[in-house]
């Protein structure tokens, strides 16, 4: 973890990989590098958001790669395994919530042609099985805008992570 200060001066060889674990949108983490210095937390975690909400559609397939299915554990030793292991700590509820879960990720799959993302962090398997049930519904488009406002949530709450207050 770095302060704001220290994520100004550091090297591009430490902190980019560290961003795109965060988001792997290369452009979003490149941006991020460019636009420092930044004058503290909130304008770092402002022009993160904003740049993550700039992201284009090539961008968020490939940050989605990144993401294994929701209820599936990342593997590996890696950092964004690592935190993904621990934002999807919650799903672990009874056996036949977790088959609908598996079950409705390939209906989304074959509707959408992607993984399904969402902000899992604290929420219980039942909560995002709702939402997935719920944007099973949505048009492409509607869908496309909710995905990358899941992935936005996602880039920050990682940055948080790595950028703490001084």
């Amino acid at each position: 973890m770095v302060t704001v200060d220290e994520f100004n001066t550091m090297e591009t060889g430490w902190l980019r990989p560290t961003l795109l674990d965060c988001c792997d949108a290369p452009e979003w983490a490149d941006a991020l590098l460019d636009s420092r210095p930044y004058p503290d937390l909130g304008d770092l975690f402002a022009t993160a958001d904003r740049l993550a909400g700039a992201l284009s559609p090539e961008a968020v397939d490939r940050a989605l790669a990144a993401h294994p299915r929701i209820g599936e554990r990342a593997t590996g030793p890696g950092r964004g395994a690592s935190w993904s292991r621990a934002e999807q700590a919650s799903i672990a509820d009874d056996v036949e919530t977790v088959a609908a879960l598996h079950s409705a990720n390939r209906l989304y799959e074959k509707r959408f042609g992607r993984v399904f993302l969402i902000c899992a962090t604290g929420l219980s398997t039942s909560e995002v099985l709702a939402a997935l049930l719920l944007r099973l519904g949505n048009d492409e488009e509607t869908e496309a805008v909710v995905v990358a406002m899941e992935l936005r949530k996602i880039a920050l709450l990682r940055l948080r992570k790595v950028v703490i207050p001084a």
